[in-house]
């Protein structure tokens, strides 16, 4: 055998040593190898190095792989694919076969590591462990150059073994560090007597281990602090109850809780929720149901059933006596009104009273019996009564005494500031002009004089300082009636809408009816009455509503007796107004005395026909709202001042406020053509019928009217008053028109007579107005002293009128007598 085998060696180092005759390039030997796979001569794989003059096989590169790994344990794939030769693919590749087939590796950010690489770094780990106590992990991850997580994974199974510490919170601890911190833990948590959140404790153990270790000592996490705690707490070294893991409750202070709780519910049978909030108790019936399972939660307490039976009886004497009852009285002074309404509702005593119409709740504390309620409300429905009758329901059901004050004092503040115009324009005859003539001689600088409407008033045109101010007054007297107006409209609407007693006057009745309220101590009697006023006024709604329908029902036909009188007063009325209007076409030509004749004629006759209309709308607004309205005066004499109009078309509906406002607007205006449409809407919107005037009605009115004038020019004592008339009765005669002309105009009216009259007639009329203006002017210059010449003079005046008034009469009487 050995001979064979020395016989081989030789031949090996003669085959060695023979010069080849044919060589191959490395061309040559790359395309030979490549042949031997194609032809599967060669049927493995075969890697090429990177300097691509050697081969070499998976197996071979996994080999030299594991090699260099268990030498140094800890390899990195870039340094592998330099020591190998092989492209750093390859590499990744063929360590990932090393590594799953041997579990001991791990292929972690590119490097493979042996388990033996981390025993000898848990060694080390350990060593310096014991001299420092406690070691953190980004620290060692950060010398090793890995994450703290591997190399917590890492040194989890090692503790206790390699590693004699314990891990937490991303520490390193040694077992007497722990038992030193644990010491710490527990000492803190004996020592809290009341509830206390473990992280403020958690920090305070933070602070005085870094003051014990100085500069050099690490951070200790708090959940460090609270797993020891956990612990403590498992073993039963800390007693208590924590709740989501920081809220710690020692058991001495749940003890003296639970007696301190235990202790005010059985001596007071209730205790409040805020009791129980200063005890640390944040959920109070949560935490006294499954207690006192027979307790009744209310809303700011906790209460025992005894109470309820307290109450009840009270309440069972105050129904049996016919009373009330304040329910707060009887409770506990920490209880609040909605505590009071639970407790009444579960009183069998209110439960039984209230299925039986025995007793009533008012407000959320206050109990009354149905006797009692029923006594005070016949009363106040009494009282309602005996002010309907008297003429006070208005005052009661809305705020409209506001306005009717307002409305007078505009009346009366108008009247006063009109001191001539309104009395002589509204008076009656000459007595009225007579009387208001001398009760204002001396005191002011003109006067005027004015007859009835039908009678062709008549008054002075004497300038006077005081129609300016007159004007003023007006003005002030309608713009402040008008702010007062607003200010109380909207309160006035409100309550006109709600038809319902006042809540001020029923309080005021209600404390008048029931004295005993105070006499009683009652702390504040009127938040009970407030009570009792809130639920007592619907049932006087109804009541006000039934009776309103109870007198609409009576006043429909009274509505229906009105507006007939109405219709006949207006057709009348507003014919002699069409009549009147005819006249103003002769003086269009002359401005100044066509704008006096429109506001002569709108404030005389226009005022009159508009008055009369509100005032039969307004109470036909008041009956047909179920108001009792007394008889009142002849409309025909009734007169309004402009807030009083203003009041009237405001309380009017709607459709009739806006039209109204149109003729109170009219009125104040300087052309009769505003007024008459303005009126005839009004008319037509409250269902009335406005005659139009034609001829045969003109005709028929004129002759009338010619007739009324030559009686009263024949019967006519007073020169003053005698020459308006007979102007009058001129222009009927000379232009078949009825005019009616103020003082002022009356001049303008005998000039346009000029070309109509013969010379003597025409003179006697211009020397009888010159000397009543002689006279007029006389008479309001005069000082009041009836010696004086003045006196005298007028006297003459008058003498010298009375001697021409024959004169004056033939130039009318004559040729009307003929005409006639």
């Amino acid at each position: 055998m050995d001979d064979e085998l020395l016989e081989l060696q030789r031949q090996f180092e003669f085959a060695q040593q023979a010069k080849s005759s044919i060589r191959l390039s490395e061309r040559n030997v790359v395309e030979l190898v490549q042949k031997l796979h194609e032809l599967r001569i060669i049927d493995f794989e075969l890697l090429h190095t990177v300097s691509g003059k050697e081969y070499i096989t998976p197996e071979q590169l996994r080999h030299e792989i594991a090699g260099e790994v268990k030498k140094l344990g800890r390899v990195s794939l870039i340094d592998l694919a330099d020591t190998t030769g092989v492209d750093l693919y390859h590499v990744e590749k063929q360590a990932q076969h090393v590594v799953s087939e041997d579990p001991g590796l791990m292929l972690i950010q590119g490097e493979i590591i042996s388990q033996s690489y981390w025993d000898s770094v848990a060694e080390e780990i350990n060593e310096r462990l014991q001299e420092c106590s406690q070691i953190a992990l980004a620290e060692l991850a950060a010398q090793l150059y890995v994450g703290s997580e591997l190399v917590a994974s890492v040194l989890e199974p090692r503790l206790g073994t390699l590693v004699k510490g314990k891990l937490e919170g991303g520490q390193l601890y040694t077992p007497a560090y722990i038992a030193r911190v644990s010491a710490m833990v527990r000492g803190a948590s004996r020592g809290i007597t009341v509830p206390t959140n473990l992280s403020v404790l958690w920090s305070s153990l933070q602070q005085l281990l870094q003051e014990m270790e100085g500069a050099t000592g690490l951070a200790v996490e708090g959940s460090f602090f609270q797993s020891l705690f956990n612990g403590l707490v498992k073993e039963g070294e800390v007693l208590g109850t924590l709740r989501a893991g920081i809220h710690w409750t020692p058991t001495v202070f749940a003890i003296a809780q639970k007696e301190c709780v235990d202790s005010f519910f059985s001596q007071n049978s209730f205790i409040s929720y805020d009791t129980l909030h200063k005890l640390g108790i944040s959920q109070p019936i949560q935490y006294l149901q499954p207690r006192f399972p027979e307790g009744i939660p209310l809303v700011t307490a906790f209460v025992h059933p005894s109470m309820i039976e307290m109450l009840d009886a009270a309440i069972e004497d105050a129904i049996e006596r016919g009373s009330w009852l304040d329910s707060l009285s009887l409770l506990p002074t920490s209880f609040g009104a909605q505590d009071a309404s639970k407790i009444l509702s579960l009183s069998p005593s209110v439960q039984s009273a209230l299925k039986a119409n025995k007793a009533l709740i008012v407000g959320d504390s206050y109990l009354f019996s149905s006797s009692f309620v029923k006594d005070v409300y016949d009363r106040v429905e009494k009282e309602l009564e005996t002010l309907s009758h008297s003429g006070s329901s208005t005052i009661i059901l809305s705020d409209d005494s506001h306005m009717v004050k307002e409305a007078k004092a505009g009346k009366d503040l108008s009247k006063s500031s009109e001191p001539v115009e309104t009395v002589t324009e509204s008076g009656n005859k000459k007595r009225g002009t007579e009387k208001g003539s001398k009760k204002k001689k001396g005191k002011s600088s003109g006067a005027r004089t004015v007859s009835a409407e039908g009678d062709s008033e008549n008054e002075d045109y004497i300038p006077t300082k005081s129609k300016k101010n007159q004007k003023k007054g007006k003005d002030a007297s309608s713009s402040q009636v008008a702010d007062s107006r607003k200010v109380v409209k909207k309160d006035s609407i409100k309550a006109q809408e709600e038809n319902v007693p006042s809540e001020e006057w029923l309080m005021q009745k209600l404390e008048a009816l029931l004295p005993d309220f105070e006499e009683q101590g009652v702390d504040d009697p009127q938040a009970i009455l407030k009570y009792l006023a809130d639920y007592l006024r619907p049932m006087l709604a109804n009541y006000l509503k039934e009776r309103r329908k109870a007198l609409f029902t009576e006043n429909v036909e009274k509505m229906k007796i009105l507006l007939d009188n109405l219709q006949r007063k207006l057709d009348e009325s507003f014919l002699n107004m069409q009549l009147y209007e005819k006249a103003l076409d002769l003086f269009e030509d002359d401005q100044s005395t066509s704008v006096t004749l429109h506001r002569h004629l709108l404030r005389t006759v226009a005022t009159s026909i508009a008055d009369m209309l509100f005032h039969n709308l307004d109470l036909h607004n008041k009956l047909k709202n179920g108001t009792q309205v007394e008889d009142s005066q002849n409309s025909e004499s009734i007169s309004l001042s402009p807030g009083e109009r203003t009041a009237i078309a405001k309380s009017l509906p709607e459709s009739q406020s806006k039209r109204a406002l149109a003729v109170v607007e009219a009125l104040e205006g300087k052309r009769v053509e505003t007024f008459m449409p303005a009126l005839r809407d009004l008319a037509e919107e409250s269902g009335l019928f406005l005659k139009k005037l034609d001829k045969k009605l003109e005709r028929t009115l004129l002759h009338s009217y010619r007739k009324d004038l030559t009686s009263q020019v024949s019967a006519e004592t007073d020169p003053v008053s005698l020459l308006p008339k007979v102007v009058s009765l001129l222009y009927i005669q000379v232009h078949s028109r009825a005019l009616q002309a103020p003082g002022r105009a009356i001049s303008v009216a005998v000039t346009r007579l000029k070309d109509k009259l013969d010379d003597s007639a025409y003179k006697i009329l211009t020397d009888f107005q010159t000397a009543t203006v002689t006279l007029l002017a006389l008479i309001s210059a005069a000082a009041g002293d009836e010696a004086d010449c003045s006196s005298d003079r007028i006297l003459s005046k008058k003498e010298l009128l009375e001697g021409q008034m024959p004169a004056l009469k033939a130039l009318v009487l004559g040729s009307s007598g003929s005409q006639a």
